[in-house]
């Protein structure tokens, strides 16, 4: 298959906001594709790389060579030249990848070039989500949506599933079963605006859990054999020798659950996010990393216990059984009440300890692996900044013709600003209508590159869930999570919150 035909795809799918025009395009192209494609394409037309990360970001795509005229990129020989970028490292690296970027990109039409330029900078978003790709995949092999979405479940990876139901149907999906070993894809939780709603939503009655600021890992034991996997289901299992100690030290055979791996500091407190994220990267020395910081985990949810899956128990059996599985030193801190007072206080303390928030969780609701259960709701304290709009970016898909992520700074003391991140989440149609007009007003220089700079002046409130340490921005802060809650015309840039504020807000964190 050609890389213009998922590209064109790619493009008619961003241009539609028809959940069944979605379904409609990319179940034409999967039907297309070749059994050995499926797997690309799915994961391309979802904003993905098999690969995960190749080592690509957007600096090395913001000169490109003239575009081809004719199309003969395939989708096998492109998914394998980021095969080739990714395992490329040690001294000329940068150099060579470059050489292989403006190989394949000057080999590219100018519908390609769009098209990899945003996959590869993790801009593809257009709305080929979990339901919409389950469903086409669906309508692509004439299998029942229901079995294609069990399958991706338990299989965890929709690629994988759309090649069993391109090459066995619904016999294949039906293999599709919890297997110790293999990651299944996570419940996630909805959101709550505190411990009150978090009650009314689950008939009165809820377990709150601390919600630790760690990595989510989902650990598998089989016998002497443990694996652990991230939320997106990357194995890292060689990144946390102890997350693997904790786990053999349990009474259980075989046994899959569902934890938070985190630094903690001496006094039992967080260490900020990125001291625990830097061990789960590549190229971490471990036995290094390990003597600098000890990682510990902490259990939260048991999914398989000694040949029984529990997916479908309900959370009250599941946590008995981790109970009985787990000390409770590793398993996070929990409140079973109806009280709002108690839940509240529950919640405040978990904060003075450092932690995120809470989770509130039905006691009868199973573990719905790989969807965004009602079961489980998060409640954490929602940060603002009044920050001012430095430049914005062209959007791509269905945000194609409208200025969409806006780069952010706080003030400085000499009277600029500092950036600290970038968002395009918050935006509604009107919004972004309203931005497009309005920042082209500001520029202050071309507005044809995909980067429009304007005059620092319009203050914008943003919502953000912490701030992480970054190399990228001359502050050494990033926001976490940010978007945007509205314009604020009333403020002017001087009244925009300063980087020392926001520095002092990082310490205390």
């Amino acid at each position: 298959m050609l890389v213009a035909e998922v590209a064109a795809a790619s493009a008619d799918v961003g241009a539609t906001s028809s959940r069944l025009a979605k379904r409609a395009r990319i179940a034409e192209v999967l039907a297309a594709a070749d059994d050995t494609e499926i797997a690309v394409v799915v994961d391309w037309l979802s904003g993905e790389l098999p690969q995960r990360q190749i080592g690509v970001g957007w600096a090395a795509l913001r000169s490109l060579p003239a575009p081809a005229d004719a199309a003969t990129l395939q989708v096998a020989d492109v998914d394998a030249l980021f095969s080739t970028i990714r395992e490329t490292t040690g001294k000329g690296s940068q150099g060579r990848r470059a050489e292989l970027l403006t190989g394949l990109f000057g080999a590219a039409t100018e519908v390609e070039q769009a098209f990899l330029r945003r996959l590869l900078g993790g801009e593809l978003r257009q709305g080929a989500l979990l339901g919409v790709m389950s469903d086409a995949i669906a309508a692509a092999y004439e299998v029942p949506a229901t079995a294609v979405r069990r399958a991706a479940m338990l299989g965890g990876a929709l690629p994988a599933v759309a090649t069993a139901a391109s090459t066995g149907g619904v016999a294949a999906l039906e293999e599709f079963h919890l297997q110790v070993g293999r990651p299944v894809g996570p419940m996630l939780a909805q959101t709550a605006s505190d411990v009150g709603e978090a009650l009314e939503r689950l008939g009165g009655t809820a377990v709150f859990e601390a919600k630790l600021d760690g990595a989510r890992v989902q650990v598998h034991r089989d016998g002497d054999t443990v694996r652990v996997y991230t939320r997106s289901l990357d194995d890292v299992t060689a990144r946390l020798p102890e997350v693997v100690e904790a786990t053999l030290a349990l009474p259980v055979t075989t046994f899959v659950a569902d934890g938070e791996a985190i630094a903690l500091r001496p006094d039992g407190r967080p260490h900020k996010f990125q001291v625990t994220a830097s061990r789960f990267g590549r190229s971490v020395d471990i036995d290094t990393a390990r003597g600098a910081q000890q990682l510990s985990v902490f259990y939260f949810d048991v999914l398989h216990r000694d040949g029984v899956d529990l997916l479908d128990a309900p959370g009250e059996q599941r946590a008995a059984a981790l109970a009985e599985i787990v000390p409770g030193r590793f398993r996070v801190d929990r409140l079973v009440t109806s009280d709002p007072a108690a839940a509240q206080e529950f919640l405040d303390r978990t904060l003075t300890a450092g932690h995120e928030g809470v989770m509130a969780k039905s006691m009868a609701a199973p573990y719905e692996a790989g969807r965004r259960g009602a079961g489980w709701l998060k409640v954490k304290p929602v940060h603002t900044l009044d920050l001012v709009v430095l430049a914005v970016e062209w959007g791509s898909g269905r945000r194609h013709g409208k200025l969409s992520n806006i780069h952010l700074g706080a003030r400085n003391s000499d009277g600029g600003f500092v950036m600290l991140g970038k968002t395009f989440k918050g935006m509604t149609d009107a919004m972004l209508d309203w931005q497009t007009e309005h920042f082209l007003s500001l520029a202050t220089g071309p507005t044809d590159g995909y980067v429009v700079e304007v005059q620092p002046v319009q203050v914008v409130e943003i919502a953000f869930d912490g701030l992480q340490t970054s190399t990228r921005y001359p502050g050494g802060m990033a926001l976490r999570f940010a978007r945007v809650l509205r314009y604020r015309d009333d403020k002017r840039a001087e009244d925009a919150d300063t980087i020392d504020t926001v520095r002092e807000f990082y310490e205390r964190a």
